[in-house]
């Protein structure tokens, strides 16, 4: 596994119109690029993790996994606007010599898989074989396949959709007021927002899970280590836990500006429509979704299907809402085998007839 920086040092002018002197992006890299460099695959991370796949999906990524480093190259940026080393709020301003803090610029979806093309282009990738991700990085998937069609070879994005809908820009909404609430968010330090940030943290769990999820694995009788004299119950025991978990490892500005990228992903904006927009991708695509997901409820990958040209869909039946695209992972590579396996096949045949 490497892990390394791209810089790009020219202008970079964002869709707001904002522009950056420059930019830089953390990425990691398994594997190696085989001769014919047709063995790329491109994972795209979402909201809160970083650039090293094989930490947070350990079912798909590593050794001797669907995605084994033996046989591809695989490749995972952090967006702008992750606390994990790509350019964000806590970086340097080069204009300022100061961390950007709440100066820091919303990067929309289409800016951010702009800024992937510079990558791309400086490690000099025609072709990827696989692409996929999931929640926001399922957003970030398409925007590049509808910006460039003959970059993919296939595609997967799951638990996404084409546009955020109103539903989900809600939620995110609701966690920003969590933070603007907390009384040190104005400041201009790396701990600003944060106990509004374990507050953002628990309701966006709420919408990562599911009912059921909760009757299984917090259920009211269940003994646990009360984090204090307050707490009775395990499912808010785990609130608070999961809260300052994230506390201890990111970033409160971050994760304000994240979601406002969140909340411009429209895949029609500016290209004639959602549904026109969809139709130009061209890789062979299937879309994943889960069917407890109340977050990105299963009809937006299902529209999704009907929309994209020849694509498949997978419904996973999941006790773990939207969070089951990184806990189902068995179901997820049994089809990945199979779609990848019966298109290529398929593909050989044709150019064989």
């Amino acid at each position: 596994m490497s892990t390394q920086n791209f810089t790009y040092n020219k202008a970079f002018t964002l869709e707001s119109g904002i522009t950056l002197s420059q930019f830089h992006l953390t990425y990691t890299t398994l594997g190696k690029l085989n001769a014919r460099k047709d063995n790329v695959v491109w994972i795209f991370h979402a909201l809160t993790a970083n650039s090293s796949p094989a930490e947070w999906w350990p079912g798909l990524v590593g050794e001797g996994k669907f995605f084994d480093p033996a046989k591809h190259f695989i490749i995972c940026v952090n967006k702008p606007g992750s606390p994990y080393g790509s350019i964000s709020p806590i970086s340097i301003n080069p204009d300022t010599g100061e961390p950007y803090y709440h100066d820091f610029p919303v990067f929309t979806i289409r800016d951010i898989i702009r800024t992937y093309q510079h990558l791309k282009n400086h490690l000099q990738l025609n072709k990827i074989f696989i692409a996929l991700g999931g929640s926001t990085g399922g957003m970030q998937l398409l925007e590049w396949a509808i910006e460039e069609p003959s970059l993919f070879e296939f595609i997967v994005p799951i638990a996404t959709n084409a546009i955020l809908s109103p539903w989900a820009i809600a939620f995110n909404a609701s966690q920003r007021m969590a933070i603007e609430a907390d009384n040190t968010w104005l400041q201009r330090s790396n701990d600003a927002g944060h106990k509004g940030l374990a507050v953002a943290r628990s309701i966006a769990l709420l919408s990562y899970r599911h009912y059921n999820g909760y009757e299984i694995t917090q259920p009211r009788d269940k003994t646990f280590v009360p984090l204090s004299n307050e707490v009775t119950y395990a499912a808010d025991n785990y609130q608070r836990y999961q809260g300052l978990k994230l506390v201890n490892r990111f970033n409160a500005i971050c994760y304000y500006r994240l979601t406002q990228s969140m909340d411009s992903h429209d895949v029609g904006h500016n290209r004639g429509g959602v549904e026109k927009a969809l139709q130009r991708i061209s890789a062979k695509s299937m879309v994943i979704g889960i069917q407890s997901d109340v977050l990105y409820p299963i009809m937006e990958q299902e529209f999704l299907q009907r929309q994209i040209r020849g694509a498949e869909l997978l419904s996973i039946a999941s006790e773990f809402g939207h969070d089951g695209f990184l806990l189902e992972y068995e179901k997820i590579e049994t089809a990945l085998k199979k779609f990848i396996e019966e298109r290529s096949a398929h593909h050989l045949k044709v150019v064989n007839d």
